[in-house]
């Protein structure tokens, strides 16, 4: 440590003085990669310059590999002059092997296995389906089955006993991906300036953390995800290094190659969407800096914008669209999911029977009532009846294709039920609406709807010989979807229209807000008052048509357009995502409270815990996550004091140390907090999982924050090296301890786990889950 005014930064533009020698510079360049450029900014040449010239002052601050003497022993010369590239070698291999090793163990379905091992046998098959996920890594899991030779007639059915597949292929296929996080963290660490044992100690904490390990040994995305975030975070730290040399080959390269990533992490899961904030965050922040470089040419800082415009934004977009057009072009069958679409994209799946929908709809035709909002689904009655309000039988909307969701289009009441002689449906025609399963009319009163109160109950009431003027509806042609003519005509699929109530003036509306239990967590469907004439989710389509009297349409009118589905899926994935929210009538067993997550105060059972069965317990490593969660408060409460001391004129670290103190924290802690947070505010159920990202960055900081430690001069070579290897250590020891909630618990868990019990609220033993919140 020295004290002494801080070297100020020279005005903008004024290059500092005492340049070094020509030699004193080869010197110097000779271990530094980031020497002078004349394209770098002029505040960053003088930052540059303060640190050459500490560096010089203070020899012991520098990088003394070019100095460095070999062993006469040829091997161990070999491992010296190699190590760079051995020691993330030997890391990878253990990662590798820890992450391979008996992984066929559990030959039944584990978890959420039972998700995506079945979306991965819709791609083997081509049946659309629907997720809340982007497609990128279930289309991975789908290309793991097809390369094990899987047909995809599996069902995937929770706990189900794997057969004659090769289920072993796709859990290595996803454990890859987790085995890959070993050495991204280990260069990432490097890429942060961290010494040669921090980086190891990074790696390790990867390495040894048994959440890490088990979630990556089966078909899931999370390995995908988790392997994703570190690619992003490593190409943007290799881009940041390229700083003082813009537009060069490697600033490009490293560059475009951290929009491919978080092109890539968002096509996987849209939490890649929080590191993806951090990296634009990251950006603004260079920019408004470059900003302030008054030297720099407006044509040089344009070219800046325009470089992380094509490849911070314009990128990333192009793979997360291209993961979608595969989606598309490969799930061509209709499935599962299609109720999720449009109707007009649903005609374009194979297999379906819109073909034969006759074109125009009459009065006597049996129809299914599409809603056009983004993710809104068919219009359904069922027997069951409002628990309050008018008692009457219940109308919803929802997402799979049922009896349940056929209505006949009939005359108002008094008009004529004999349907020989066909009347095509037209813009402005009354009609009532009569559910086919229980022979009620679609019906409005002015009582509230249950959810959303300030509009009208839409239920089902009365019938053929019981009716009112409450069951009477306008139809109000919106749109012709098609090239056929918009004469006001009611055409399937491709026709758009509104129905309004007659009496009440109302529209009838479903905004996928979920009905509690009692109405299946269906959406609600109401009558709105507001007259919102513009909203998709007061309009509706007909999808399935039926009718003797009338020809079918054939399928040459029907022409999906990408754009539009790609945003409908998008839409409706949000919009199912923010829907998983926690069922008060239910207890779900796996789910946690953010705050328990960063001291591991629970665990998760990921399969049955019958003693017959090999059983997994999602844990990590209590003093990895117990030590990197108390390193962000001692990294904060460092920088504190770091920044009262600079403004006491005391300069406690060199000027690039410094500068990369800051850079460490902005990315390390502010990606921990973009990735936890929100997960605090949120209302969606969630699980301990979820906190997988977030832990990738404490985990970083804490080897940052021991090396910034144990590497200052005062620190004695024997001190650090003995509080290395007790950390080393107990990091392997504690991996080694919980060995079994990884690979597996044979046998009945207690006697094997009783000592593993470390906290209340970890249920490897008991089924129980202590109201435990850190």
């Amino acid at each position: 440590m020295y004290s002494g005014d801080i070297k100020r930064r020279n005005p903008v533009g004024q290059l500092q003085q005492g340049v070094p020698t020509q030699e004193q510079s080869d010197e110097f360049h000779a271990f530094d990669p980031y020497a002078p450029n004349p394209l770098k900014p002029a505040f960053q040449q003088q930052q540059h310059q303060q640190y050459v010239n500490y560096s010089r002052e203070h020899p012991s601050h520098r990088n003394t590999s070019i100095w460095r003497e070999y062993s006469s022993n040829k091997y161990i010369r070999f491992y010296q002059q190699n190590d760079y590239i051995l020691i993330p070698a030997v890391l990878t291999l253990l990662s590798f092997w820890t992450r391979f090793r008996d992984i066929k163990a559990a030959d039944y379905v584990v978890w959420d296995e039972a998700h995506f091992g079945k979306f991965g046998s819709y791609y083997i098959k081509g049946d659309f389906y629907f997720d809340v996920h982007p497609p990128l890594g279930k289309m991975l899991v789908g290309l793991s089955g097809a390369l094990a030779g899987y047909n995809g007639s599996f069902p995937f059915e929770s706990g189900a006993t794997y057969p004659d597949i090769n289920y072993g292929f796709m859990r290595i296929f996803n454990a890859f991906f987790g085995a890959i996080m070993v050495p991204f963290a280990y260069f990432t660490a490097q890429e942060l300036k961290m010494s040669r044992t921090a980086c190891v100690f990074a790696a390790v904490l990867v390495l040894c953390d048994n959440a890490y390990l088990t979630i990556s040994r089966f078909i899931l995305l999370d390995s995908m995800l988790l392997a994703a975030t570190c690619f992003v975070l490593f190409c943007h730290t290799k881009f940041r290094n390229e700083r003082h040399d813009p537009f060069s080959l490697d600033w490009w390269l490293w560059l475009a190659m951290t929009g491919v990533a978080i092109g890539v992490v968002s096509s996987i899961k849209w939490v890649g969407l929080f590191v993806t904030a951090l990296v634009g965050l990251y950006t603004i922040e260079e920019l408004w800096d470059l900003f302030g470089d008054l030297s720099m040419p407006k044509t040089t800082y344009l070219k800046h914008w325009v470089a992380r415009a094509a490849c911070l934004i314009a990128l990333p977009f192009a793979v997360y669209v291209a993961s979608f057009a595969a989606h598309f072009a490969i799930l061509r069958n209709s499935g599962t999911g299609d109720a999720q679409m449009s109707s007009l994209f649903q005609a374009g799946l194979r297999g379906n029977q819109f073909s034969s929908n006759p074109l125009e709809v009459a009065f006597g035709s049996k129809v299914t009532i599409k809603n056009t909002g983004y993710g809104g689904g068919l219009l359904h009655s069922h027997v069951q009846t409002y628990p309050e309000g008018s008692g009457q039988q219940q109308v919803t909307c929802y997402h799979h294709k049922d009896s349940n969701n056929n209505w006949i289009i009939k005359r108002p009441y008094g008009g004529s039920l004999d349907f020989d002689d066909i009347q095509i449906l037209h813009n402005g025609d009354s009609v009532r609406l009569v559910h086919e399963s229980t022979g009620r009319n679609l019906h409005s009163h002015r009582v509230k709807s249950p959810i959303t109160t300030s509009q009208w109950e839409v239920s089902c009431y009365g019938g053929d010989d019981i009716s009112d003027p409450n069951d009477e509806w306008v139809v109000e042609v919106v749109d012709e979807q098609s090239s056929l003519p918009r004469n006001g005509i009611v055409r399937s699929l491709s026709t758009t229209f509104r129905l309004r109530h007659k009496m009440l003036g109302c529209l009838l509306t479903a905004e996928n807000t979920n009905l509690p239990q009692w109405g299946f967590r269906q959406v609600e469907t109401f009558c709105d008052q507001r007259n919102r004439t513009s909203s998709a989710y007061s309009i509706w389509n007909v999808e399935q048509h039926w009718n003797d009297k009338l020809p079918p349409g054939g399928d040459n009118v029907y022409k999906p357009r990408f754009w539009k589905d790609f945003w409908h899926l998008n839409v409706a994935m949000m919009t199912s995502n923010n829907a998983l929210i926690p069922d008060p009538d239910k207890e779900d067993v796996l789910a946690s409270n953010p705050s328990q997550w960063p001291l591991l105060a629970v665990g998760l059972r990921m399969c049955g815990w019958g003693d017959d069965k090999v059983k997994y317990y999602l844990l990590g490593n209590p003093l990895g996550w117990w030590f990197s969660t108390l390193s962000i408060g001692v990294f904060m409460g460092t920088l504190g004091f770091y920044v009262i001391r600079r403004q006491r004129k005391f300069q406690d670290i060199s000027p690039g140390e410094w500068e990369n103190f800051q850079y460490v924290g902005k990315t390390l802690v502010g990606g921990w907090i973009l990735h936890y947070l929100p997960f605090c505010i949120m209302g969606r159920v969630t699980y301990l999982h979820h906190y997988f990202p977030a832990l990738y960055f404490t985990l970083l900081l804490l080897s940052f924050t021991l090396d910034h430690f144990l590497n200052r001069p005062r620190v004695n070579a024997r001190v650090r090296t003995i509080v290395w290897s007790v950390l080393f250590t107990s990091i392997v020891a504690t991996f080694l301890f919980f060995w079994d909630v990884s690979y597996g618990i044979r046998g009945p868990a207690a006697p094997q786990m009783n000592k593993r019990q470390w906290r209340a609220a970890w249920n490897i033993i008991d089924d129980h889950k202590p109201n435990t919140f850190i």
